[in-house]
């Protein structure tokens, strides 16, 4: 059996007693180790899991399939995943790699940012498209996220940003080279992804990311212990949630957003008012929140 197995969003506990059992009857056991990343080091995992893990890049996944399905027809391999298994196409594609050797596959679900982006205070099933935001170049800052955003703002919907993160990434420089030297791992902030977001209004000038008028809420490790209430300490490496404009998230200091990974979400503007309520608890300015949001919450009457 091929297993392909969700680890959750937080740390080695997280894992289901499904994935658990599934992950202790393999004879190899891959991490997955480039699309997300978990809040503790490979060393805990493997203790907890009393299995030793081989750490799968993207360059491992993406042209070395096949030794990572060898044998899975006759023997239990593991692949496992944060968050969710099917939350990156990369996996979908291993599991068709799979199907065309007739290798049987189980996939084990799990929590990923997908959902858990509800502890925002907004409900699930008013998210439109979720996109990606990449770093900014000198000479590339791709902005089709924007149209997707402009699509869900259409029906009110609210977006969920996806922050890039860069690990095992080679300079222009190396690449052209063939040198195989890696870039130290690099994590999108929110103070950088809030400051892209309005260079591309900027130029659009659609009023789509306005920064006075649009409400957006700041997540970080979502899924591990909630901070406590006010909490400033630049070392604490729990859950932290932050909501505001857009322009109110630009000038907070980065501690304020935690640490790593973070995640975005634009609220679309026809907000329910347990929304608006529950978000606006995390608000940096209450006042702008309150302005804001009152103008999006949709009454019964609205069309």
């Amino acid at each position: 059996m091929f297993y392909v197995i969700g680890l959750g969003l937080c740390d080695e506990k997280d894992i289901t007693v499904r994935g658990l059992e599934a992950v202790k009857s393999c004879s190899r056991v891959y991490l997955e180790a480039y699309t997300s990343i978990l809040m503790v080091n490979k060393d805990r995992l493997e203790a907890f899991y009393g299995k030793s893990l081989i750490l799968a890049d993207r360059e491992m996944v993406e042209l070395e399939s096949d030794e990572i399905l060898r044998d899975a027809a006759t023997e239990n391999v593991a692949f496992l995943v944060v968050g969710d298994p099917f939350g990156a196409t990369t996996h979908t594609d291993l599991l068709l790699r799979a199907r065309d050797l007739q290798i049987p596959t189980q996939i084990i679900h799990n929590a990923s940012i997908l959902n858990a982006a509800g502890c925002s205070g907004l409900q699930l099933y008013n998210f439109g498209q979720t996109v990606s935001l990449v770093f900014f170049t000198d000479t590339w800052k791709p902005d089709s996220f924007y149209d997707r955003i402009a699509e869900n703002a259409k029906f009110g919907l609210h977006t969920l940003v996806l922050l890039d993160i860069k690990v095992k990434e080679q300079s222009e420089e190396n690449l052209a080279r063939g040198r195989k030297i890696y870039e130290p791992p690099r994590y999108m902030s929110i103070p950088t992804a809030v400051n892209q977001l309005l260079e591309i209004e900027s130029i659009r000038k659609e009023g789509i990311l306005d920064g006075d008028s649009t409400l957006a809420i700041a997540l970080s490790r979502v899924g591990s212990i909630p901070s406590s209430e006010g909490s400033t300490d630049d070392d604490d490496g729990t859950q932290r949630i932050v909501a505001g404009t857009l322009s109110d998230l630009q000038v907070q200091p980065e501690s304020m957003f935690g640490k790593p990974l973070h995640s975005l979400i634009i609220a679309g503007k026809k907000l329910h008012e347990l929304e608006a309520v529950y978000a606006g608890a995390f608000a940096v300015n209450q006042e702008n929140w309150n302005r804001v949001a009152k103008k999006n919450i949709l009454r019964p009457n609205n069309h």
